[in-house]
């Protein structure tokens, strides 16, 4: 069995600082499935859609416990850039959409990368990899 498609359902205490955050950051909104109880955003070009709905939403749809995510870890999502420049430019963009960035700019490798946490702590990692 192949599915369809994939995408990514998190948690969020706050779906008002969560759909500033990823607005400012420059994501596509994806509106046709955006409510009161849940923000949809499309990421990159192939449009992974990455839904956040309101934690007590999630856990009935789900019949069980979402984690808190400041403190533990669930995924880290991965954002190509093209340059080292580039992710240094997230950084500064990550900072002022009132996000928290947990591992500063480094070398990782032949690449370079950094890491973030959205308001709720879902975490990403901003990386250039040569000839990626």
């Amino acid at each position: 069995m192949e599915p369809k498609m994939i995408w990514g359902n998190l948690a969020s205490d706050d779906l008002k600082a969560t759909y500033e955050f990823y607005t400012k950051l420059g994501f596509e909104s994806n509106n046709k499935y955006s409510s009161d109880e849940n923000a949809s955003f499309n990421f990159g070009k192939d449009k992974f859609i990455i839904n956040f709905f309101k934690r007590s939403k999630l856990e009935t749809d789900i019949n069980g416990a979402i984690g808190h995510w400041k403190t533990q870890s669930e995924v880290i999502f991965s954002l190509s850039a093209t340059t080292r420049e580039e992710v240094d430019g997230w950084r500064e963009k990550v900072i002022e959409a009132g996000g928290s960035v947990f591992s500063e700019p480094q070398n990782y490798e032949q690449g370079y990368t950094f890491c973030f946490a959205d308001p709720d702590g879902h975490k990403f990692n901003v990386l250039y990899w040569p000839g990626m």
